[in-house]
């Protein structure tokens, strides 16, 4: 029969694929609080994220926040007031134009979905009756004005250009992420574990898209491309 092939060992969520919680310092989201003024008390490092983290105290109690550049331990940030400043976060439809954000939400009152990994960041294009904005991807999307957002950039921009240094270090680092460090390619392996193995040569030897029609254990990887409907002329 072989073994699965990694997409599919990747979806079933074994240890192998799953993030260790205490590599984690727990969940990071925009709190529910309106009109608040909290205190940065500690900057903290997540093995989990790229970014770092803000820990912060506000009157109704103290939630984790992804930080932007630039903060520092004992700065002030707002929830909510319309004061346009690094950290502070507040409704897209109260942020100027050509403003940079991040940790966006998809919808009012989910935490942020979108910008959030290290140096990324979003722009507020145009408001109406909807707000639109381009996300780091270029794509723009329209959002609802009570949608909440964070002023910045999500620190550790340079956490890519890093060098590893040694195997171990990459091993744990990818771990941490629910990731493999070292891959094998396909059409090394032998075909009794992977369909793309054997040969006389490295060679697909055969279609690498996965049938629209396939069931669900097998539509996993490159899925076949659409044909275009001709419109009328």
């Amino acid at each position: 029969m072989g073994k699965r092939i990694r997409t599919r060992r990747r979806g079933k969520g074994s240890r192998t694929y799953r993030s260790p919680s205490h590599r984690h310092h727990g969940k990071v989201a925009h709190p529910p609080y309106e009109d608040e003024e909290g205190n940065v008390t500690k900057i903290l490092r997540n093995p989990g994220r790229s970014a770092t983290l803000a820990k912060v105290s506000f009157p109704s109690g103290t939630v984790l926040m992804i930080a932007p550049e630039g903060l520092q331990e004992g700065q002030t940030v707002t929830i909510g007031k319309t004061i346009i400043d690094r950290g502070n976060t507040l409704p897209v439809g109260d942020i100027p134009e050509s403003t940079l954000i991040f940790n966006v939400e998809s919808m009012p009152g989910d935490g942020g979905k979108f910008a959030r990994t290290a140096g990324s960041s979003a722009v507020v294009i145009s408001h109406g009756r909807e707000t639109v904005v381009q996300l780091p991807s270029g794509k723009y999307k329209n959002l609802n004005p009570r949608c909440r957002a964070s002023i910045g950039v999500v620190s550790a921009g340079g956490v890519t250009e890093r060098p590893f240094a040694k195997a171990g270090k990459k091993f744990h680092v990818y771990q941490s992420k629910a990731k493999r460090a070292r891959r094998v390619s396909g059409v090394a392996m032998n075909p009794v574990n992977h369909p793309h193995g054997g040969g006389a040569h490295q060679h697909v030897g055969k279609p690498s898209t996965v049938s629209a029609n396939a069931p669900p254990g097998r539509k996993v990887g490159r899925l076949s491309p659409k044909k275009k409907k001709k419109g009328r002329r």
